[in-house]
């Protein structure tokens, strides 16, 4: 089976090359990834001796790049995204460009060309937010986002990407494009890029910064391990309905401070570093996701049962890669892609 993950070199699309690469004897994959500032490369490291694997510095939004990439492929797997909720507040414009537009370049040259499966990687803020609830009580768990819940975004990031889920199915009901589109909880866990909450609250933690908690840190996420969401991923690509929403969670809804004290509490570090800043505009209080469809159809459940133990795991994961992530946030990864790429 040939591939083509798009967006490759970030956080999720990285982890799911790692993940193919050692189940899938047979598989050939093709990363295309404009290495922008989330994109890296070290993520990728040794994998490029590997003769099934190929990667593509392009923009989705390139039709001749995208086109050449995607010759010979069976299973498209968009996961090529501007992603961050606070960046799309600032300036949305690439958003739209990447998200959108992308997007509709992507599903027009996989129509043209006539590949097996597209596989649209999307996010559970497309659905807006939930009533919010303490995690420790169980009735709560009964309101959920399931595949039906009607699309509510309230960020121009989600917005953008429930534009792109809709146009994926549009491509599938009018042109009979093989899609499927998957939703998924808050990724947590290996090579994450250090401006989301948890490689932040680490990072931050290990050098005693204060860790900078939006509001009341009362809001509520589902946290899932990024290999669980792979595993899914790649469930939905050979299992799924075409033209089906999958939903995939990880059973584990904490608060934002609830986790920043787990972080804190692994390294030994005391809460006082927690430091409450100005909430953001529209901030979502709770996402929660049902991922029964996909447990029926696609035979998929997380195999990372307890947050705790794999949030456990992912602290240990940065201690030892220190060097991944200062190289990030000290800007050298950048200065390397302007010689390299001259981007």
């Amino acid at each position: 089976m040939k591939y083509l993950i798009t967006g490759g070199a970030g956080f999720i699309g990285c982890n799911l090359v790692h993940h193919l690469l050692e189940t899938d004897a047979e598989a050939l994959v093709t990363n295309l990834d404009a290495l922008t500032y989330a994109g890296n490369l070290d993520s990728l490291a040794g994998i490029e001796e590997d003769r099934r694997y190929t990667f593509v510095h392009g923009d989705i939004c390139d039709a001749s790049v995208v086109r050449e990439s995607m010759d010979g492929v069976d299973v498209v797997l968009n996961l090529a995204a501007e992603s961050h909720v606070d960046r799309s507040i600032l300036s949305d414009a690439p958003f739209v460009r990447t998200n959108v537009m992308g997007t509709q370049t992507l599903l027009a040259a996989a129509l043209e060309i006539g590949v097996r499966r597209f596989v649209q990687v999307s996010t559970d803020e497309v659905y807006g937010e939930l009533p919010w609830f303490d995690p420790a009580d169980a009735e709560g768990m009964a309101h959920r986002f399931t595949e039906r819940t009607p699309l509510a975004p309230r960020s121009p990031y989600s917005a953008t990407k429930a534009a792109a889920d809709h146009l994926a199915l549009a491509y599938h009901t009018t042109h009979g494009l093989d899609v499927v589109v998957t939703r998924c909880s808050n990724n947590y866990g290996p090579y994450q890029f250090p401006e989301k909450l948890i490689p932040l609250m680490i990072t931050h933690a290990f050098e005693d910064r204060p860790l900078p908690v939006y509001g009341d840190g009362l809001y509520v996420r589902d946290w899932i391990h990024v290999r669980d969401h792979c595993r899914g991923l790649i469930a939905a690509a050979d299992r799924g309905k075409a033209g089906a929403v999958y939903n995939f969670g990880g059973n584990a809804e904490r608060t934002n401070l609830g986790v920043v004290r787990a972080v804190l509490s692994l390294l030994g570090k005391p809460t006082d570093l927690i430091e409450s800043v100005t909430d953001r505009p529209g901030h979502d209080r709770r996402y929660a996701i049902d991922a029964s469809l996909a447990e029926a159809e696609l035979e998929w459940t997380p195999n990372v049962v307890s947050f705790e133990e794999g949030l456990a795991d992912t602290v240990e994961w940065y201690l030892e890669h220190e060097s991944w992530w200062r190289r990030v946030q000290s800007g050298e990864y950048w200065e390397y892609h302007q010689k390299q790429y001259g981007s």
